[in-house]
């Protein structure tokens, strides 16, 4: 800088100036490093106040330059004596730098004489900051704390024309006015040092004596007086409080040698009394102790204070624009907390307490107006520690204490008012309040609903009347305080404990003492509203709401695998209670909420592998949220509902303790929002919780009353859950909990699902590509039922399988106003029909009569199937390429079931039945010409097949069918060909 000269720019210089000010050191810094890097800075900053275009700093920049150097100079005194050496010389330096440029004021325009002013008003054409310097030096000295004191003295007192001027003005900033002599005189002399000099102290006292008299000429004759009886003070001050003087002087040698002092007259006498014995009490210290602070409060100076407030006006108009306002409020929000919190901890006196109390709500008020939230979290931290809540554990009757204390009371209301005013600016400070919430419920002082949102009185209400309680609604386990279980929770149940006598436990009758003081707490806690911050929480600005769900999720705790404490698990309940209350609160903020919420839950419920009162919180917390929440967030539905597979992760001990109160959550939850569900993704998740519950012995029932509450008409049923829901209703029909007519009604409810399938394929007929696509679809569901009902149609029960074998029939014969195509026909033959028959057959040979009773009946109603079914769809199957096969298919079967023995011998109802059913068909086919002498498809004999396998199940079908024939038949009777033998 030195080498550049007036070419380096102001603003170059003053970016130095921040840049060396702003320096700060690691943690863990070398000693060594940190005291070379100190003395650097020292000489950077005496550099650029040396600087040829130092002209160009301002105020601001010479201030931060010389408030730097003395900030090192005071860290210095715990480091080298090298450091502290230099540290002074610079500061030294620095002052002198300062007060050389003096002469230069006003002659000239600084370097850089474009320098704009900076802000805060600050004038660049008075560099060095020293512009209240030249208009007011005696200002300087008198209100510019930190000064050496003996240096002030010496210079006040030196005959230099200046320093004379300088003092003058020194004593003329000075308010003596309606002020005895000897305060004016003490007042005066406290701001620096007397010299030791007579003639210094002369100049001294001729200042201060013309100033004294200027303000009180009607107290002596002339200034002289004022002089002569400041110069006996001292004297008589000396004399009084100097150890090396014997003898003391009386009252009556000071009035002495004051005779005649007052224009050649006396003063009066009580005067003079009074000013003998003011010295003689209380010495004028002429040698005031060093300090860089503040002075202190002195009586002379408090009697200038009180003086001074009588003439100034209540209130002081300040001219700052508000932009100002929020920084210098952050500046001196710190202290003042400080300030306001060390007198309310010193002080015992009641209206002291409300005053500070009025101070933190009034810091509160400004923090929240100008969006401080680091103000108001410090601010809640310093409130905490008031409340005595955080250290109960130490104290023997906590809940008595906290009524004794009222400094703790005013500071919890005072805490909780904070909160319920101004929580929208409260960040990290909501776990200091969830601290001091939480030691409130561990003592049992909390109201009962504080956990509750407002919109569940109602339910709780209606289900109190019914006699049970809300599995969503379980309170938590409360933990007992200083070894007392508790009998009752809720604030007014703690107090009742207190006037009861327990029989089990005896004990001492509280006294009046305990009473009143139970009686204030109870009092305190009500007027605190700690439960308005929680219902209250939808007016929470987002960013607050955000921090209060997470200290929540903080403060309950991560949960273990391993048995926790109790009083661990109650605080996470507690929590969750509270986290739960809240979502529910703001519906219309969920979106912010939900992933917080959501992974807490999660953790809980994959975290817990035995019942207990969290995990149960846990599962029917989210199950209400779905239930509340569903009406009014379509387009979170899907999250939502996803989220309820967390049930299906429960370990199966836990799942299988709340499988009936789980299900009755569920069934309540699709019966009042059956509407609001409509992806494929949340019907599967609903219908997956009631379809595991078909084997439960308590839940199933109630599983299975929600399951025909969807598909009971097609009320809810749709292309989205059509599918889930006949599989559930399959495992409902499977199950052989509770009596066989359950799965009866199974079974009716998948029939009658076929009228749901034909009136949505009505509805899409002639819709185009995607009514085809929706066709498509319908097919699917409609070969999933048969299917479904092919298995049921195997059930070893007699009465569900029989039943299992109409219903199918039903579906494969009301089939009209389903758009089926022949590829769905080929596929129901095969896939179902003829699986059934294979099926049925198997089991009949090769399973025990005592395990499937009466399959006789069975064989014969599946053999019915079949035949109706066939000549039904007959015109339709007729058409397919494959009929041949599929005809064929039929006859095989009637020809394997005719064989079939049952007992040992063949069954005499097959054997009737089978050959009717058969003649029947065959004529038909024959109506219909079908089957007709010389008729072929793909090359084959239909004729010839189709005898092929008749004569094998009766040899009389044929002249029956054909009378006609019957010679043919005649003749080629004993042909191993059979029919093969007709000629065309």
């Amino acid at each position: 800088m030195s080498l550049t000269g007036p070419a380096l720019p102001g603003a170059a210089l003053r970016e130095v100036v921040d840049a060396v000010a702003s320096c700060r050191f690691e943690a863990g810094a070398e000693p060594a490093a940190e005291e070379a890097v100190l003395m650097r800075m020292l000489q950077a900053l005496l550099a650029c106040l040396r600087a040829p275009a130092a002209a160009a700093l301002g105020d601001q920049h010479v201030c931060t330059a010389v408030n730097t150097c003395f900030r090192v100079v005071h860290q210095a005194a715990a480091k080298g004596e090298l450091l502290q050496r230099f540290s002074r010389h610079a500061m030294h330096e620095l002052i002198r730098c300062v007060f050389a440029r003096l002469p230069q004021i006003g002659s000239a325009d600084g370097v850089d004489g474009a320098v704009k002013p900076e802000m805060g008003g600050t004038d660049m054409n008075h560099p060095f900051g020293i512009r209240q310097m030249e208009n007011g030096n005696g200002s300087y000295m008198s209100e510019t704390a930190g000064l050496d004191k003996n240096l002030v003295g010496d210079f006040l007192g030196n005959h230099d024309e200046f320093c004379v001027q300088v003092l003058h003005e020194f004593a003329q900033t000075f308010d003596f006015q309606e002020m005895n002599l000897d305060t004016a005189l003490r007042l005066f002399l406290e701001t620096f040092r007397l010299p030791g000099e007579s003639q210094k102290i002369q100049r001294v006292l001729e200042a201060f004596s013309d100033r004294y008299y200027e303000q009180s000429p009607q107290a002596f004759a002339n200034k002289d007086t004022a002089l002569l009886l400041s110069y006996s003070i001292i004297m008589l001050n000396t004399d009084q409080h100097n150890m090396q003087v014997k003898k003391k002087m009386t009252e009556e040698d000071f009035i002495k040698n004051n005779r005649n002092i007052n224009g050649g007259s006396d003063l009066p006498r009580e005067m003079l009394s009074e000013l003998y014995h003011s010295i003689c009490r209380n010495e004028i210290k002429t040698t005031p102790e060093q300090g860089m602070g503040y002075f202190e409060m002195s009586p002379s100076r408090w009697i200038d204070l009180m003086r001074k407030s009588k003439s100034t006006s209540p209130y002081i108009v300040g001219d700052s624009q508000p932009f100002l306002d929020h920084d210098m409020f952050s500046v001196m929000s710190g202290p003042t907390i400080a300030a306001i919190a060390v007198v309310f901890d010193h002080s015992e006196h009641e209206d002291v307490l409300l005053t500070c109390v009025d101070g933190f709500l009034g810091v509160a008020k400004i923090s929240a107006f100008h969006h401080l939230e680091d103000v108001l979290d410090d601010l809640v931290v310093s409130l905490c520690k008031f409340t005595t809540l955080l250290n109960t554990s130490l104290v023997e009757e906590p809940v008595t204490a906290f009524g004794d204390d009222l400094k703790a009371r005013l500071a919890t209301e005072t805490l909780f008012t904070i909160a319920n005013r101004y929580g929208d600016y409260i960040r990290t400070g909501w776990r200091n309040v969830l601290d001091c919430i939480l030691r409130l419920h561990k003592l049992g002082l909390l109201p009962a609903r504080v956990a509750s949102d407002a919109a569940d009185d109602s339910e709780t209400s209606a289900e109190a009347v019914q006699g049970k309680a809300a599995p969503s609604a379980v309170p938590p386990s409360h933990i007992p305080v200083m070894g007392t279980p508790r009998k009752s929770s809720g604030l007014m149940g703690r107090f009742s404990q207190l006037l009861s006598l327990d029989s089990e436990e005896p004990r001492s009758q509280p006294t009046e003492q305990q009473l009143a003081a139970h009686q204030r707490t109870l009092q305190t806690i009500q007027k605190c509203r700690i439960d308005s911050i929680f219902t209250e929480s939808k007016f929470l600005q987002p960013d607050s709401l955000l921090q209060l769900a997470r200290a929540l999720i903080w403060a309950a705790g991560r949960p273990q695998k391993v048995t926790s404490s109790p009083d661990d698990e109650d605080t996470a309940v507690f929590c969750l209670e509270l986290l739960i209350a809240i979502t529910l609160n703001n519906r219309d903020r969920i979106v912010l909420l939900w992933q917080g919420v959501y992974e807490h839950i999660a953790n809980i419920v994959q975290s817990t592998v035995m019942p207990c009162a969290l995990v149960e919180k846990a599962i029917f917390g989210l199950l209400r949220i779905c239930q509340r929440l569903l009406p009014y967030k379509e387009n979170l539905a899907d999250e939502l509902l996803r989220s309820l597979q967390l049930v299906l992760k429960l370990d199966a001990r836990v799942g299988d303790a709340y499988s009936e109160n789980i299900t009755q959550e569920v069934a309540r939850l699709v019966k009042a929002n059956a509407a609001h569900i409509k992806s494929q993704m949340g019907w599967r998740t609903v219908v997956m919780l009631l379809s595991i519950t078909a084997r439960h012995p308590d839940a199933s029932e109630v599983g299975f009353e929600a399951i025909m509450f969807i598909m009971t008409e097609g009320a809810h049923l749709s292309l989205a859950n059509y599918g889930f829901c006949i599989e559930a209703s399959r495992q409902f029909a499977e199950s052989r909990v509770g009596l066989a007519d359950r799965s009866i009604r199974a079974l009716d409810l998948m029939s009658d699902s076929v009228r749901s399938l034909a009136l949505w394929s009505q509805e899409t007929k002639g819709t185009g590509e995607e009514g085809e696509k929706r066709l498509e679809a319908i097919r699917e569901m409609w070969l999933k039922l048969l299917q479904s009902l092919k298995k049921l149609s195997l059930d070893q029960r007699e009465e569900v399988r029989n039943h299992a074998l109409a219903s199918l029939q039903r579906c494969l014969t009301v089939t009209e106003e389903i758009c089926l195509q022949s590829a769905t026909w080929s596929h129901a033959f095969d896939l179902v029909i003829f699986a059934l028959l294979d099926d049925l057959l198997e089991i009949s040979q090769n399973h025990s009569q005592k395990d499937y009773r009466n399959m006789e009946g069975s064989l014969v109603l599946a053999m019915k199937l079949v035949a109706k079914v066939y000549l039904q769809l007959l015109p339709d199957l007729f058409g397919l390429s494959s009929f041949c096969k599929l005809w064929l298919g039929v006859l095989s079967r009637m020809e394997k079931y005719i064989k079939i023995k049952v007992r040992g011998k063949r069954s005499d109802k097959l054997q009737e039945v089978i050959p009717d059913l058969l003649k029947n068909i065959l004529l038909v086919m024959k109506n219909k010409g079908i089957l007709a002498k010389r008729s072929t498809i793909g090359g084959d004999s239909l004729w010839e097949l189709t005898w092929l396998h008749a004569n094998n199940i009766s040899t009389s079908l044929l002249p029956e069918v054909f009378p006609s024939q019957e010679y043919e038949q005649q003749s080629s009777a004993g042909s191993p060909r059979g029919p093969n033998a007709v000629e065309a």
